[in-house]
């Protein structure tokens, strides 16, 4: 059983609400059919080490609750974003970060998809489009490059890493 010391707990949070207010910082083209989230290239730090998959749910659950669309948001996004989180660390050892940041384009593209054409009535295919559109671009794009390029700082992996082994790319 592993132990949540101060320090795992502390990264936890503050991790979760840089992306919250990263999110609500990208105002309008955060929610809807549009998503225009670079909060989403957290996503790629599940890579290295699991305790952000707490961290990006729970970033995630907040920042939806500011949605338009409120608790069906925090339910439907939280539910991709979880999917995509455990994905990315489960898949970690046998690719690389860009074959990763596809999943959390995938399970948006498809699930918030589904949301918006339930509450919205907006087109399915149109709204995966969309939605993939934005994470690609946020995560495989500019959340790849910006993570890699961190990655190869010492201090900043040990940072992130809060005591588990360092993995570097």
């Amino acid at each position: 059983m592993e132990i949540f010391n101060a320090r795992r707990i502390t990264n936890i949070g503050v991790m979760a609400a840089v992306y919250v207010v990263a999110t609500l910082l990208c105002g309008g083209l955060a929610y809807g059919q549009v998503q225009f989230r670079v909060s989403e290239m957290l996503m790629l730090l599940c890579f290295f080490n699991k305790d952000y998959i707490i961290s990006m749910t729970m970033g995630c659950f907040i920042a939806n609750l500011f949605s338009s669309l409120g608790f069906i948001d925090a339910g439907f996004g939280t539910a991709a974003t979880l999917l995509a989180a455990l994905a990315i660390y489960a898949c970690r050892k046998r690719t690389n970060l860009f074959v990763v940041s596809l999943f959390p384009v995938i399970t948006n593209a498809f699930i918030v998809a589904a949301e918006l054409k339930i509450v919205l009535d907006l087109p399915y295919w149109a709204n995966v489009a969309w939605v993939a559109l934005g994470e690609f671009v946020c995560v495989s794009i500019l959340g790849v490059i910006v993570i890699n390029a961190l990655s190869k700082n010492k201090g900043f992996m040990k940072l992130i890493m809060a005591g588990h082994e360092v993995k570097t790319l």
